[in-house]
């Protein structure tokens, strides 16, 4: 495991709690993209432990229901 930090438990809560909001959001609205993506951000905290890595990742994971509303 790598190097757990202030920065990264807290990127780990704001995304997971982006996360379940886009879940539940997605579920409401019986939109499956945001629902998959939501259950995503809940779980892929788990596997970095690079702060910069979690930045990147978690911001294209929060991104991908505004981007796949234009293409679809």
């Amino acid at each position: 495991m790598g190097d757990l930090s202030f920065g990264t438990i807290m990127l780990g809560i704001v995304f997971g709690s982006l996360g379940a909001g886009y879940f539940i959001y997605g579920k409401k609205q019986d939109d499956w993209i945001t629902l998959i993506t939501g259950i995503v951000l809940c779980i892929f905290p788990y596997f970095f432990a690079n702060i910069w890595l979690l930045l990147v990742v978690g911001s294209a994971l929060a991104a991908v229901p505004f981007i796949a509303r234009k293409w679809l």
